[in-house]
């Protein structure tokens, strides 16, 4: 009976250590990636304002052809919904939805993840001028994991992890509208 006891206040010792730990970890992160693309901006904006188009350069959407896509509202347009279902674990289910356009410049999409964790995300295509035939292009995303979950953050690298994403799908817009 002893050993019992002495087993089970280790394992509560050990809980409590890990939500004092949480406590005091940060629950927020953000990553954001870019690329110059050879196009003027006008036309790169005028193809990521697009939430479909996504289709052609998102490494998320390469990974499941076979996920079904709804769509609500008019794409392009604030208010346009994207959700999709997939099979993959690391695609899910989930949906985003076009916050705001800022014209030519930045469009914030508001995401929604339902599996295989619940979460949200704010995340936003921005373009800049390089050249008047080059265009930078910003892929960010910033996210919050909730109390005591926000203890992952201290041994995952979302930077590498999601940055590394968002780099393989701003790689595969350059080939795309270079190749346009």
């Amino acid at each position: 009976m002893k050993i019992l006891k002495k087993v089970l206040l280790v394992i509560v010792i050990i809980i409590a250590v890990v939500l004092i730990v949480a406590a005091f970890t940060k629950s927020e992160y953000s990553v954001k990636r870019n690329v110059v693309i050879n196009k003027p901006k006008a036309e790169v904006f005028d193809y990521i304002k697009y939430v479909k188009n996504q289709e052609q350069y998102s490494k998320w959407e390469k990974m499941d052809p076979a996920m079904k896509k709804t769509y609500t509202g008019t794409d392009g347009t604030v208010g346009f919904t994207s959700a999709w279902d997939s099979k993959v674990d690391s695609v899910g289910q989930g949906e985003q939805t076009i916050a705001k356009i800022t014209e030519g410049e930045k469009l914030d999409l508001k995401i929604h993840f339902i599996k295989p964790f619940e979460g949200k995300a704010d995340a936003y295509l921005a373009t800049e001028i390089v050249t008047p035939t080059e265009t930078k292009v910003t892929w960010g995303l910033k996210s919050k994991m909730p109390y005591p979950m926000n203890i992952f953050l201290l041994c995952m690298d979302m930077d590498k992890m999601i940055g590394d994403d968002l780099q393989t799908g701003l790689n595969n817009l350059k080939t795309v509208l270079e190749t346009k």
